[in-house]
């Protein structure tokens, strides 16, 4: 079955750097999309990054532009996502999911499969 497994969450004060890792298996890694969304509490999952099969085109959100990178390596199956000058609103459990879809992904019901997410905490 299809397993995507997020690491390298944890506690960082603001302005602080962390990296997030998914590792997927049991399906054709280059084949699929990969995006990053987390949830904060309270609050809706959001987008937060994407990166197209290839990993030539990615996009972000407004609030991570600049700050936040995806990245793949297929011959892994891994995504990651490294995130810099964090701030205490960045805090949230972060999400890996894949789509079948082509092309960058912003919405979450166009993402097929999910992580159990790993939290980041941004202290101030």
């Amino acid at each position: 079955q299809v397993q995507l497994v997020e690491s390298g969450g944890g506690m960082v004060q603001a302005g602080g750097s962390l990296r997030l890792s998914c590792a997927a298996s049991g399906l054709t890694f280059s084949t699929y999309v990969m995006g990053w969304f987390r949830q904060a509490p309270g609050k809706e999952r959001e987008f937060v990054a994407t990166i197209t099969r290839s990993g030539a085109n990615t996009a972000y959100a407004a609030s991570v532009k600049g700050r936040f990178t995806i990245s793949r390596v297929n011959a892994k199956n891994t995504v990651d996502l490294y995130m810099n000058s964090l701030k205490p609103e960045d805090t949230a459990v972060y999400y890996c999911a894949s789509s079948k879809l082509a092309g960058l992904q912003i919405r979450t019901m166009n993402y097929d499969y999910w992580g159990q997410g790993t939290q980041v905490t941004v202290s101030s």
